[in-house]
């Protein structure tokens, strides 16, 4: 069997379903091993969009995204979708070709040394140096890629690789000596926690992406019900516990909630799952949680410790450690640090002044309110993103799709393209900027030849939106370089133009139709232009550097 047939096979025993890529010379004979495979293949209109494709893929369902494309340009082009899924911890398999074995280091066309440029935002990557490796090579990366702290894995394969004769012989299982990801918490650091818990006046928990990759969503509720403890959650732990729940604090850090960040701040246990304690929850470390006896739960034992200091650190899978903590949950006395966490619910929700125009808190709270909180939602990266943290009501995990760590612009739309090859029956929606949308707006091309139904909601303020915020705040109002006014495309237009159905709404009491329209549309894209006040901002914010408690609530 020649070695594109064997990748087929591989892919098949690992139960791939479809492909996001861009055919280029150097995987030719894998595109003609794919081409009646009975995998799909979908293709995108640049690499950047197959690995952001296949990162959503994998964030909506769970499964492994896979993502294809050439050697050299078709390479380079996947790596700010690599390292998108690598900051957020997102298993992947991306297959590269590369130049025939004999032509690498001889600076052949279109060779690039794909596996060096991407060694530091990959959990591990291959060269494959023979056919017979094709079949445990791709038994490890699928392993790897998702056991432990999940991650993206990339394999390049040259050009004579995939014409070469080899036996197709799938190993059963993996051995990895040096890999061995543990589980299960021990049992002493088990022990001392939930001895805190039960001593503890004021405790918190706050979640973060790994409870939404280790599906703990409902050992963490029963948990913290059991516990009659206070959830706060990250931005990559949105969904991981339901807006509605009485013990929902919403999200901590730079545009978290009030409660939440008050909560952290006087909390005597902060019992930290599945987060990596970044600038933007934590705000200044030095006074980060200053009264808090500190529970750190990571499957990365290099995470823990990293940014804050930990009194009680365990490594562990957040649903095997949360199963631990339920089954041995002590009784605990919380009465009064709730009856005080719900008197600042009430003292700071998330508000923003009615003007009477169309504003974007109010397009985030209606899509909520006409979905139910049940739409898988992504977004791009900057205000729009933070307004859809803030104001949908997320019930399920997997609902809320963002680039967290690395902030990449541009992926969401073809993330929620992803998503939505994910989980055909769901209602998915891109919250976008009129900047961070064009950025891979060639997608469009994608969405329509495949007829994918996803919905694009653009928040079009006519700015680069956050940065522009921070020139307001920051730097006396002089918008360098963030105004796109005099250049900015009709998205109504452009969207007919690809074979889409586009709307603008510029007039709040013309919203909820118009959203309406595009949610009942199923045939394919659809794009919701919606002209909002130009200079309105994310609040609260906490600037960058300053404490939890350093609060800007707006503008005078």
């Amino acid at each position: 069997m020649i070695g594109a047939k064997i990748i087929v096979e591989c892919l098949k025993k690992e139960g791939v379903e479809v492909i996001f890529g861009y055919p280029g010379g150097s995987v030719i004979p894998l595109c003609d091993a794919l081409y009646d495979s009975g995998i799909r293949f979908i293709l995108t209109r640049h690499e950047q969009g197959a690995a952001h494709a296949a990162d959503g893929y994998s964030r909506a369902s769970g499964k492994i995204g896979v993502c294809l494309a050439t050697s050299g340009p078709g390479a380079t082009n996947l790596v700010t979708g690599i390292s998108t899924a690598y900051m957020d911890s997102i298993p992947m398999i991306a297959i590269t070709g590369q130049v025939a074995t004999q032509l690498i280091g001889n600076d052949a066309f279109q060779e690039v040394d794909t596996t060096g440029i991407t060694r530091p935002i990959t959990k591990h990557n291959y060269l494959v140096k023979s056919t017979d490796q094709l079949c445990r090579i791709f038994k490890e990366a699928f392993y790897i890629a998702k056991t432990g702290k999940p991650g993206p894995v990339l394999i390049d394969i040259p050009a004579d690789i995939q014409k070469s004769e080899a036996d197709f012989n799938y190993p059963e299982k993996v051995e990895i000596r040096s890999y061995k990801p543990v589980y299960e918490g021990h049992p002493i650091q088990i022990e001392k926690t939930l001895s805190l818990v039960e001593k503890a006046e004021r405790p918190v928990i706050l979640a973060g992406g790994g409870v939404i990759t280790s599906n703990a969503a409902g050992e963490l509720k029963k948990f913290a019900e059991k516990a009659k403890i206070p959830v706060a959650l990250t931005l990559m732990g949105l969904g991981g516990f339901p807006t509605q729940h009485p013990l929902h604090l919403g999200m901590a850090g730079m545009h978290g909630t009030r409660y939440a960040n008050n909560a952290i701040m006087e909390t005597d246990l902060l019992i930290a799952i599945g987060c990596r304690f970044d600038d933007r929850v934590t705000g200044k470390i030095s006074e980060f949680a200053p009264n808090a006896t500190i529970v750190h739960v990571d499957i990365d034992p290099v995470s823990i410790g990293k940014n804050v200091s930990v009194d009680v650190p365990i490594v562990g899978d957040a649903k095997f450690v949360l199963e631990q903590f339920v089954n041995n949950c002590p009784k605990t006395n919380t009465e009064e640090w709730l009856k005080k966490i719900n008197m600042w619910k009430e003292k700071y929700p998330f508000t923003y002044k009615d003007t009477g125009n169309l504003k974007p808190q109010f397009i985030v709270e209606t899509i909520s309110r006409l979905t139910d909180g049940e739409a898988i939602i992504v977004t791009e990266v900057g205000q729009n993103q933070m307004w859809a943290a803030q104001y949908y009501k997320f019930k399920y995990p997997r609902t809320f799709i963002s680039s967290g760590g690395l902030g990449t612009m541009g992926f969401g739309f073809p993330a929620a393209i992803g998503a939505q090859v994910a989980c055909k029956d769901k209602t998915v929606i891109d919250i976008a900027g009129d900047g961070s949308i064009q950025m891979n707006i060639q997608e469009l091309s994608t969405a329509v030849s495949e007829k994918i139904p996803v919905k694009v909601v653009i928040l079009n303020n006519y700015y680069l939106g956050m940065v522009r915020q921070w020139q307001e705040l920051f730097y006396k109002k002089r918008y360098a370089f963030t105004c796109l006014k005099e250049k900015q495309p009709d998205f109504v237009k452009l969207a007919e133009a690809y074979g889409a159905l586009g709307y603008r709404v510029d007039k709040k009491e013309d919203l909820e139709k118009t959203l309406v329209k595009a949610l009942n549309y199923n045939e394919g894209p659809v794009f919701v232009d919606c002209v909002v006040e130009p200079e309105e901002n994310v609040f609260p914010m906490i600037p960058a550097g300053a404490s939890l408690k350093e609060i800007i609530e707006g503008l005078a």
